[in-house]
């Protein structure tokens, strides 16, 4: 995708799952690739395994000043930050809210949802400034269903949901802004969920669950100006429709 060459595309949660598989299109694509996540060997190894192209950058995002230097890391590097994909996520420990465990149920929210804020608002002064910038929230289904077991999830991903809302409204004129829900993916969240063995996503099968590699390709489609005309909208990978505008299987 020609939009995308000499870009700058900074992921959050990239040392696994959807979010290394995003490092690897956007990069095929074109782009210079900022690595965001906790395990540092992971993304150091990814970095490695893309090039000169890319730049692995340990950060905890629920942690305000880490985030913020992680920004400027990128910008110093490549010189602009054309898109965000907040897509750092964790799921465990799931349990019912009468036997959660209090700083447990904090930690997902201080990761799924103030990471999400974190990274928005460190970039928007740099996306603003230049004019131009595109912000993608990783969504799920659980931001619209309260699931058992979930409620910490199910929380931060509506919280979430509402967060990229506001970024539109506010910024729309500007940035463009979306959010992508995948439905179920194959990734180590589904092998912690699969564990827990509560709630009907526990249930389903390995084969049930859609590639991570469908996902990075809905977003380097969503950074292209064929998908403007949903802007300030959550997608879903379940809609068979949006999955043939893709060009997904």
């Amino acid at each position: 995708m020609t939009e995308l060459n000499a870009k700058t595309v900074l992921i959050t949660g990239a040392s696994r799952g959807i979010g290394a598989a995003a490092a690897r299109s956007f990069a095929r694509a074109g782009a210079n690739v900022a690595l965001l996540a906790r395990g540092t060997d992971a993304i150091a190894d990814l970095a490695g395994e893309i090039g000169p192209s890319a730049l692995a950058i340990p950060c905890d995002v629920s942690r305000w000043m880490e985030v913020e230097r992680a920004v400027r890391a990128t910008v110093t590097a490549f010189g602009t930050l054309d898109v965000i994909v907040n897509n750092a996520g964790v799921i465990e420990p799931i349990d019912t809210l009468a036997e959660s465990d209090p700083n447990a149920w904090d930690g997902v929210i201080d990761v799924n949802l103030k990471g999400v804020y974190h990274v928005a608002r460190a970039a928007l002064p740099v996306m603003l400034g230049q004019g131009s910038g595109t912000m993608i929230t990783i969504s799920s289904g659980a931001a619209h269903r309260a699931l058992a077991g979930w409620s910490h999830y199910c929380v931060s991903k509506a919280g979430a949901k509402m967060l990229t809302e506001a970024l539109h409204v506010e910024n729309g004129d500007t940035l463009r802004i979306m959010g992508l829900s995948p439905g179920t993916v194959a990734t180590q969240m589904q092998r912690e969920i699969k564990a827990s063995g509560v709630g009907p996503i526990a249930q389903l099968d390995w084969e049930d669950h859609i590639p991570p590699d469908w996902v990075a390709r809905a977003l380097v489609w969503m950074c292209g100006s064929q998908a403007d005309d949903l802007l300030g909208t959550e997608l879903s990978l379940r809609d068979a429709d949006l999955r043939q505008r893709i060009g997904l299987a």
